[in-house]
């Protein structure tokens, strides 16, 4: 049995949510904030016989698709006393997916 960590954009979750319910993966969510752009994103834990991984990977990539985003950079110009700070917009892709697969030891419903 192998756990997959997937770390998706938030406007992705849902759909991707339904089409693993749908396929029968157990899919525990969790809403986290990514780190570089502050902005919310889900983590899926999803259990999954070692032969059904590939499907599941296959499954999340059909959602999850990469774009390109505007958002908001700040600096601060040399010269500048602090609190400054000059804002620009800057173009980053974001979504697609994060996948981690481990392996798991033991599984247990209690």
């Amino acid at each position: 049995m192998k756990l997959i960590i997937a770390i998706v954009q938030d406007e992705d979750s849902s759909r991707l949510l339904m089409g693993l319910m749908e396929k029968g993966f157990g899919v525990t969510k969790l809403a986290t904030t990514g780190g570089f752009l502050r902005a919310g994103n889900t983590t899926l834990l999803i259990g999954v016989e070692d032969e059904r991984v590939d499907e599941a990977v296959r499954a999340i990539e059909s959602v999850c698709k990469s774009r390109k985003q505007l958002t908001t950079a700040h600096t601060n110009p040399a010269g500048v006393p602090v609190g400054g700070f000059t804002s620009f917009p800057v173009e980053v892709t974001v979504g697609g997916a994060t996948l981690f697969v481990l392996s798991v030891d033991q599984f247990l419903k209690v």
